[in-house]
């Protein structure tokens, strides 16, 4: 007897744990019949997670923070038993900004101090002759993308709530957003970045890996009260998606995967776009120049599968430096229970390697333990100790 699920995913190179775990039979040699269900929005898997359409969810991972804690949203316990990616992310630039930046800047390009210093002169500089603020765009207000480019920003002296303008961008619009002028650039997840440079209307500028060092990025997400009735299932679903995790992570796979999900039903881009993601060998301007991170999207290795509540706890503290919740120690105790590297543990029968550290490029190492002492060394923020 097997057992139907419907997952959701948004088209996007770290539902690859996800697409592999289902088209390669790895659900179904674990009794599972899975259907995914390819969506555009992040409210959309949400809301159809929250209400019981989806059984699991890919999610963005502070969206499952925001939804157990009832921020911006109806209240729905959320939890994350497995990582479906770390880091991933980039910002895309269009070519005149990036020429307005380079401009400006004194420093290395790749360093994200140099960068935000030199865009705090170019806001200086627009503002100065009357110029309407810089747009950025970014996939949700409860967004790794929202608090990473908040975070690059801000560690430059400019202030995202007063300087610029952020707005939210489903990811698949991101790059006709940028085409028709309506962004100045955006933050978000392969392939839309690269999807950009190759059609000659942006350049990568940072990969989240230069601002935070591990970054979890999205999840696998079931309803907690779901969780536990059907504690065999979501131990079976860690299975296969870590099966998935390690096949992904193999070079000689490499190949394959790429093509699994340039399927049109799943990403629906080139594989060698896709692929180019997976080996971490991004092209990041139009004119050809390459850039290399092994460090650019973690789908298995470096245990990025296991849940980290100090990960949990950092996206709580994002929400609070800029006023999406107020700081308390119940609502931090909550969000950290959302990642359960307990179940990942259970259904891997794997004991905890090391955790991947923050490691952001600015500010002082983040303590989980004192998130008002972490928020009170930074200037710029919406909460007041």
């Amino acid at each position: 007897m097997t057992i139907p699920l419907r997952i959701g995913f948004i088209p996007l190179v770290d539902a690859a744990a996800l697409i592999v775990a289902a088209d390669k039979g790895f659900t179904a040699a674990e009794g599972l019949d899975v259907t995914l269900v390819r969506e555009v929005s992040w409210s959309n898997v949400r809301d159809k997670l929250n209400i019981g359409l989806f059984d699991a969810a890919h999610l963005l991972a502070p969206v499952a923070i925001a939804s157990s804690l009832g921020l911006g949203h109806v209240k729905v316990p959320i939890v994350a038993p497995f990582n479906l990616g770390l880091n991933g992310n980039a910002i895309t630039v269009s070519p005149a900004l990036y020429a307005d930046l380079m401009d400006e800047i004194d420093g290395d390009r790749f360093d994200p101090m140099a960068t935000s210093r030199a865009l705090a002169r170019v806001v200086a500089k627009r503002r100065a002759r009357g110029a309407e603020p810089l747009i950025f765009g970014m996939t949700f207000p409860f967004s790794t993308h929202n608090y990473q480019l908040r975070f690059w920003m801000a560690a430059g002296g400019v202030d995202p709530d007063e300087d610029v303008q952020l707005v939210v961008l489903p990811p698949p619009y991101m790059v006709d957003s940028l085409a028709n002028g309506h962004v100045d650039a955006f933050c978000v997840g392969a392939p839309w970045n690269s999807i950009a440079v190759d059609l000659g209307i942006g350049h990568i500028l940072h990969f989240v890996a230069d601002i935070l060092l591990s970054a979890v990025e999205k999840v696998l997400a079931v309803r907690q009260n779901w969780s536990e009735k059907h504690p065999d299932v979501v131990a079976a679903l860690v299975r296969a998606h870590l099966r998935a995790a390690e096949f992904i992570e193999d070079p000689q796979n490499r190949s394959e995967v790429a093509h699994i999900l340039a399927q049109p039903e799943r990403i629906g881009v080139d594989a060698s776009v896709v692929q180019r993601t997976l080996d971490g060998r991004l092209k990041i301007a139009p004119d050809g120049a390459m850039r290399e991170s092994r460090r650019y999207l973690l789908v298995g290795r470096e245990a990025a599968a296991r849940p980290d509540p100090a990960q949990a706890a950092w996206l709580y503290a994002q929400m609070v430096r800029w006023g999406q919740a107020p700081f308390k120690p119940d609502a931090l105790k909550a969000a950290m229970a959302v990642f359960r590297p307990d179940l990942y543990d259970a259904a891997s029968g794997r004991s905890a390697g090391p955790a991947n550290p923050i490691g952001a490029f600015a500010g002082p190492p983040f303590d989980s333990n004192d998130v008002p002492g972490h928020l009170a060394a930074f200037k710029i923020g919406r909460w007041k100790p």
